[in-house]
This record gives C-alpha cells, sequence and structure tokens, in this order.
C-alpha cells in the first residue's frame, strides 16, 4: 500500500492511533466516522502492509531512573558500505543508543542516548563509543529539557 492509496478515513485512522495507540475500535470507529467492523479491517490493512508498525507506551525516562538525553555525531573513518554497515550493526547491541540514523553531512551517524547519568553517558562515549574500530570522531550534545514530543509522521 502506497501513501496514494491512503483515503481520508485511513489518514484520520493513522491521525488517531498516532496520537492515542490505546484507543479501542469502537472508539476509534467513532472518531474517523465509520462502524466498527469496517474500521478494523482498515487497521488490519495498514499494519500488513507495513504503514502501522507497532503499537508503544511513551515512557518517563526521569521517573524510571535515566535523567540523562543525548545525542552523538558519530565520524567514521572510512565511509565504506561494508564499515556503515558494521558500526549500524553496532548500534543494535548498545542499550543507551536508543534510536539512530545514518546521515549526510559532517556526521555518518547521529545517536539518541538515553542514560541514567552523566557518568554512565560519558563511561559508554569513552569506553564504547570511541574505542570502535570504526570510529573517527565523536561529538556530543547533552540536552536541557524536552520542548516538544509529538508522533514521528505529521499526517
Amino acid at each position: 500500500m502506497f501513501r496514494a492509496e491512503l483515503d481520508a478515513i485511513d489518514i484520520r485512522i493513522l491521525r488517531e492511533l498516532q496520537r492515542d495507540g490505546r484507543i479501542t475500535n469502537v472508539e476509534l470507529s467513532e472518531r474517523v466516522g465509520i462502524s466498527a467492523p469496517p474500521c478494523l479491517r482498515r487497521v488490519r490493512k495498514l499494519e500488513e502492509a507495513g504503514i502501522i508498525e507497532g503499537y508503544h507506551a511513551f515512557l518517563n525516562a526521569p521517573k524510571l531512573g535515566f535523567d540523562l538525553v543525548a545525542f552523538c555525531m558519530v565520524g567514521l573513518k572510512h565511509q565504506s558500505e561494508s564499515n556503515l554497515k558494521a558500526f549500524a550493526a553496532a548500534t543494535e547491541s548498545w542499550p543507551l543508543v536508543r534510536q539512530a540514523w545514518m546521515v549526510s553531512g559532517d556526521s555518518d551517524f547521529l545517536l539518541h542516548c538515553v542514560a541514567e547519568n552523566l557518568t554512565k553517558f560519558q563511561d559508554f562515549v569513552i569506553e564504547v563509543l570511541t574505542a570502535n574500530d570504526h570510529v573517527h570522531t565523536v561529538r556530543t550534545m547533552l540536552t536541557i529539557r524536552q520542548v516538544k514530543r509529538l508522533g514521528l509522521v505529521e499526517i
């Protein structure tokens, strides 16, 4: 299914689910203006097409003891396909890295990191990230406060 195949009801379904993934099918169907059975069929079709990839809870990191959010801009020594793939694969084993993007520009990767505290983050940067054979440079940015948090797609 491509975006061109989405109609106004599909868009409303996606908008509502992105706003509240725990909504019941009955409430969702009421909000988008169709009955429950076709609404459920549409949701299943969107899931099967990979447009809806999953449902997640937003957790309050500080209440769970994770007080530090940081971003790391990582430059590799060489940008060969094998090095890019190897580094991307390495990020999968680092729990502190919550999201990772391969990027263009001055860096090769942008890592979104969440840690218990500054010491844990520093240990990761020094002992894991900069110690990686492929890494040439690491620039870090510590966050001060999150000022906006929305679903990842404006729909």
